[in-house]
Order: C-alpha cells, then sequence, then structure tokens
C-alpha cells in the first residue's frame, strides 16, 4: 500500500543504505546487504564491517528506484552487486553502470532524468558531485556521486553520497536548491595517515555546520555512521551535538531499523 502523498518516510537498513518512500516510490541508498567481514584492499587499508543489515533484502522489497553512489564495498557490497544486477532501475556512475546489464544507468555531473510518479506526474534525479576525502585523495579514490531528487509539490531531497567538502553542498543548494530534506553521509571515517581532522565523509562537526549555515531550513538525517570499523563517529554522537545547539528540531537521527516519517511542506 502506498503512503499518502503528504509524507516522506525513510527507513535506515545500516551504512549508507536507506529505503525513501514518497509519492509511492521507494528508492534504495547504496545497497550494502552483506553480513559482517573484512574486504581486502591491494590499494589501501582493508575494511571491516562490523555489523549485518538491520532489514534484509526481502524485507525492503519492493524497490522501485536504486541509486548508488559508487562501488566501494561500504556503499555497495557482494550481495548490493547482485541487488542492482536484478534491479529495475538504478542510477550510479559510469564506471559501475559499465559492469551491468541495461537497467544500470551511468551518469554525469548534473545529468538528469525523470521517472514516473505512480499518481502522475514525474520526479527529476539529477546526480551531483561528491568529494571522497580531502584534496590530493578524493582525486585518486575515483568517481562519486550524489542525488537530488525533485518534483512539483514534493520536497527536494538531497542524498550527498560520500561527499567531504562543504564547497560541494553549497554548490548544490545553489545549483538544485532550496533542498528540504539532506541525507547526509557522516560518521567521521578516517584511516591512519589521511591526516588529523581529515575525513572521507562528513564528519558530526560538518554536518552540524551544513544545518546552521548552508541548509538551516532543511531537515538533515544522517546515515553511513554505523557498520564499518573505520567510522570514527556514530549516532548517539550527532545526536547529542544537535541537542547541544538547540536544533533537535533540525535532525531526524535513525539506528540501523529504524523508520522515520517527515511531513512536508516544512515551512515552505
Amino acid at each position: 500500500m502506498h503512503k499518502p502523498e503528504n509524507t516522506l518516510e525513510i527507513s535506515l537498513v545500516g551504512g549508507p543504505t536507506a529505503v525513501i518512500e514518497i509519492a509511492g516510490l521507494r528508492i534504495l541508498t547504496d545497497p550494502t546487504f552483506d553480513p559482517p567481514g573484512d574486504y581486502p584492499n591491494p590499494q589501501g587499508p582493508k575494511l571491516t564491517k562490523t555489523h549485518g543489515p538491520a532489514l534484509t533484502q526481502e524485507q525492503v522489497m519492493p524497490i522501485d528506484i536504486v541509486l548508488a553512489s559508487h562501488e566501494h564495498p561500504d556503499n555497495l557490497d557482494h550481495a548490493g552487486r547482485e541487488f542492482i544486477s536484478t534491479a529495475h532501475r538504478v542510477y550510479t556512475t559510469h564506471e559501475v553502470a559499465k559492469q551491468f546489464d541495461d537497467n544500470v544507468m551511468g551518469l554525469a555531473e548534473y545529468q538528469a532524468v525523470e521517472v514516473p510518479l505512480p499518481g502522475g506526474g514525474t520526479m527529476t534525479i539529477t546526480a551531483t558531485p561528491a568529494k571522497h576525502g580531502p584534496d590530493g585523495v578524493w582525486q585518486r579514490i575515483g568517481p562519486v556521486l550524489g542525488f537530488v531528487l525533485t518534483a512539483d509539490g514534493l520536497p527536494t531531497i538531497y542524498v550527498s553520497g560520500d561527499n567531504s567538502s562543504l564547497e560541494v553542498i553549497e554548490e548544490v543548494e545553489n545549483e538544485l536548491g532550496p533542498i528540504d530534506v539532506a541525507v547526509l553521509f557522516v560518521g567521521g571515517p578516517s584511516f591512519a595517515g589521511l591526516g588529523d581532522g581529515a575525513y572521507l565523509t562528513l564528519s558530526n562537526e560538518l554536518a552540524l555546520e551544513v544545518a546552521q549555515r548552508i541548509l538551516p531550513d532543511a531537515v538533515i538525517v544522517p546515515v553511513h555512521q554505523d557498520s564499518w570499523m573505520h567510522f570514527t563517529q556514530n549516532a548517539a554522537g550527532i545526536r547529542a551535538l544537535f541537542d547541544g545547539e538547540g536544533l533537535c528540531s533540525n535532525i531526524v537521527v535513525l539506528e540501523p531499523g529504524e523508520a522515520a516519517k517527515i511531513p512536508f511542506p516544512r515551512g515552505r
């Protein structure tokens, strides 16, 4: 049964994987369904997954659209790759898309596609830039995308992907905003040698700056802050940080397996 059109619901599967349900569409971000385990990396540090998904593939189905920001194991794991190989419609980088069949479409930065809404009309999905780490790192890591979802009468939703740059978020807001809901990949992931205060996505403190300075009218939904050993921050920390600044109404913090409804419009 479709949710009423005046409700946005987001369910956290775990890590970067969430279900966004809006206007009858079910959209999955960065599918990761593997159990805990290690992922050797010849080009860099080993990744270790500490917890499996809180929801199974069967529990999140049906899915209409998958948004895959890139193909690192903590964003697109073995089970996730199997999932998108059979998904109805997938949008991702060209580098990922060329490994799959025609159901997986590669997008360039600011390239847009339209998808039909079950109740009529269309939603525009626009790929956005993302810088995965500090200067000198994101260029080597490879291409990463974020996404903005827009439709008449619906909130504008930004899914950041693995982006660590506030300048990128400012650019996206200027180009495609105003953004009503920002699904931010946070958690302060880091490795030895990356440098003090340098992260591969947003830290909690940078997410707070987004809420205070760049997207003060948006609801912030942090994801990608659990289930992996290289994350230095967690949901409890970002909740406490926002509460301490009097911004508890600006953020919806989910634990894996939890869902929240976000009514709209919100102050527009």
